[in-house]
């Protein structure tokens, strides 16, 4: 595959379905597996996959180029396209909702489950579209997304606070749940006693788990970080005593109420870090620092034997999201 992203602007399943890399797939009970999205790297960005009685649903969706993995999944499975009843994006933040119109493309019985905040965006992307490349750049925009196609109005299902939906005889409910995002959902799936969570319980790489225990941290990331918002959603979680969480970063995760009380103290680290450097010369450069400090020490406390320039790569990313997410609500919130 060359590496011009701007041959794959009309056609992102002719570009990337000649090489496709090893299929990633995590098989879980109840149904639930996790796809890798093959978003930047493995082990990123997970697409959930849930199967009751030969009927499918997806949770999040990556870009367009994560189609033809998923493709591939269900086939593997013998589940078709038109067995796919729901497609639920936990919040239109394109690493989760921008190969939504494209799966839809392809799945042509599927409705689309999104939070009404997000409900316009999904039918008329152009928006998101012009927010992300204002920060990435046309290149690289297409480069990581791809296209992002509108989804039709009419196959558009809006999840309020409290909405409850049967997937084929299996209660789900849909909780909103802001402080990363306010179009942020998350779903509890009364079959497996566990929330779909999206980026609200945070983020948890595999290469970080010590002995089967995960480390778990915040994404503040822009625009919409709000940290009080974000304790509540995660009080909110726990009060019903879930089994494990799905995170789209990445797969499941289980000892809850430790992983609860750390986010909690996590975020407000972030908090106390932000504010501190509010006026600080090179401020983004110093929150980076602080923030990736921060993160390091209490890796090494959770007992990671990774070299600590894998680490920090692992977590270079996010860092540098969470430093622009906490500027922004310094800057925007009034927060000083």
């Amino acid at each position: 595959m060359d590496n011009d992203p701007l041959r794959h602007v009309d056609s992102p399943l002719t570009a990337i379905s000649t090489h496709l890399p090893p299929l990633h797939i995590t098989d879980y009970d109840s149904g639930i597996s996790a796809i890798d999205a093959e978003y930047c790297r493995p082990g990123l960005a997970a697409i959930h996959l849930i199967v009751e009685e030969r009927v499918a649903a997806l949770v999040d969706t990556g870009t367009s180029f994560s189609v033809p993995g998923v493709m591939e999944a269900l086939q593997q499975r013998n589940i078709t396209p038109r067995d796919v009843a729901y497609i639920f994006v936990t919040h239109i933040h394109l690493d989760h909702a921008g190969g939504a119109g494209e799966f839809m493309h392809h799945l042509p019985n599927a409705k689309l489950v999104v939070h009404p905040r997000g409900a316009r965006h999904m039918a008329n992307p152009a928006k998101l579209v012009e927010s992300a490349m204002t920060v990435y750049g046309e290149a690289e925009f297409n480069r990581l997304y791809g296209v992002i196609r509108p989804v039709d109005a009419n196959r558009i299902i809006e999840a309020p606070d409290g909405f409850t939906l049967d997937f084929n005889g299996r209660p789900l409910l849909f909780l909103d749940t802001p402080g990363h995002a306010r179009h942020h959902y998350c779903i509890f799936d009364q079959r497996s006693r566990s929330f779909f969570t999206g980026d609200t319980f945070g983020l948890s790489y595999r290469e970080f788990d010590v002995d089967g225990m995960e480390f778990v941290f915040p994404t503040t990331t822009p625009v919409q970080f709000d940290p009080i918002a974000a304790h509540a959603s995660i009080e909110r979680i726990m009060s019903y005593e879930p089994s494990h969480a799905f995170l789209t970063h990445y797969g499941r995760i289980g000892h809850l109420p430790h992983h609860a009380a750390g986010m909690h103290d996590l975020i407000d680290a972030h908090v106390t870090i932000a504010r501190k450097l509010r006026d600080a010369p090179d401020r983004h450069a110093a929150m980076v620092e602080e923030l990736g400090q921060l993160l390091l020490r209490q890796i090494i406390a959770h007992g990671c034997k990774l070299p600590q320039t894998e680490i920090r790569e692992l977590l270079s990313l996010d860092v540098g999201l969470n430093a622009l997410g906490l500027e922004y609500w310094l800057d925007q919130a009034g927060e000083g």
